[in-house]
């Protein structure tokens, strides 16, 4: 496991452990320690994996789980559009072994779908330190030679998607450059217009009927957009609403074959 070369030059680091808790928790506890950020932990496997609102994630070896820690990367205000960066970054790294497929695309926040089925998940968090500073760690879990099993959802991985590439090694190698060049354009938030304009050129669902879970709650209506501050912005009866946390349906769509696509592009 190493570094790609842009992300050395920019100084950032990298730990790999052969097993942790959770890489994200495993981070922030260095960060507590004084670690300056720019540091990336990998585990080759979790044993605590969460996703977001806390839940449980399966995290046997094989597949990627990667956290970059980073301190005082903007104000706290603008820590939230970091999701935004890390989803831009990772798709970036995914279209470089999957290829130009329509079928991968992101998913409000920041998951990113192959053929609708779950590849990869990020999780953000936060939090302040005894020195006053803001850390915030980045953690990327991508599905390489397996998936999690009994999930209300569809997931895939790299080796059923059926790539030349498929370690976490290869997926790190990318990532790790693509998330110091998003870094670089989101520059603590005066690029997110930048940001923003990439991840709707990606996004999946934008246009058309969603359903959002929220909490005990579900709505049905159009996604129109995300803001300036990454909010979903949903259209239901005729009325607009701002979204900033929730859990996103798409429509289920028939697979996309091979063949499809092939006969689209002549």
């Amino acid at each position: 496991m190493k570094l790609g070369a842009s992300a050395t030059a920019a100084s950032y680091r990298l730990i790999v452990r052969n097993s942790v808790g959770s890489t994200n928790e495993e981070a922030m506890q260095l960060a507590r320690e004084g670690d300056p950020g720019r540091l990336w932990l990998i585990g080759r496997e979790q044993l605590q994996g969460r996703g977001r609102r806390g839940r449980t994630w399966s995290s046997p070896p094989g597949n990627l789980y990667a956290s970059l820690l980073l301190i005082d990367a903007a104000g706290p205000e603008r820590l939230p559009e970091l999701g935004f960066v890390a989803g831009v970054a990772l798709l970036t790294a995914l279209r470089e072994i999957i290829g130009d497929d329509p079928r991968l695309g992101l998913k409000w926040p920041n998951d990113i779908l192959f053929d609708g089925a779950k590849l990869s998940g990020i999780l953000l968090e936060s939090s302040l330190l005894p020195s006053g500073a803001i850390a915030c760690v980045a953690g990327f879990g991508v599905n390489c030679r397996s998936r999690p099993s009994n999930l209300p959802y569809a997931a895939t991985d790299l080796a059923t998607i059926g790539t030349l590439l498929e370690a976490p090694e290869d997926v790190f190698l990318r990532l790790s450059n693509a998330m110091a060049a998003s870094l670089q354009v989101w520059a603590a938030g005066a690029g997110f217009a930048d940001i923003r304009r990439t991840w709707l050129a990606n996004a999946l669902g934008l246009g058309e009927p969603i359903r959002v879970a929220l909490g005990t709650t579900e709505l049905s209506g159009v996604f129109e957009t995300i803001d300036a501050r990454g909010r979903l912005i949903f259209r239901q009866h005729g009325a607009t609403r701002a979204i900033e946390a929730g859990d996103v349906f798409l429509p289920v769509r028939a697979p996309v074959t091979q063949t499809h696509l092939d006969a689209c592009r002549v």
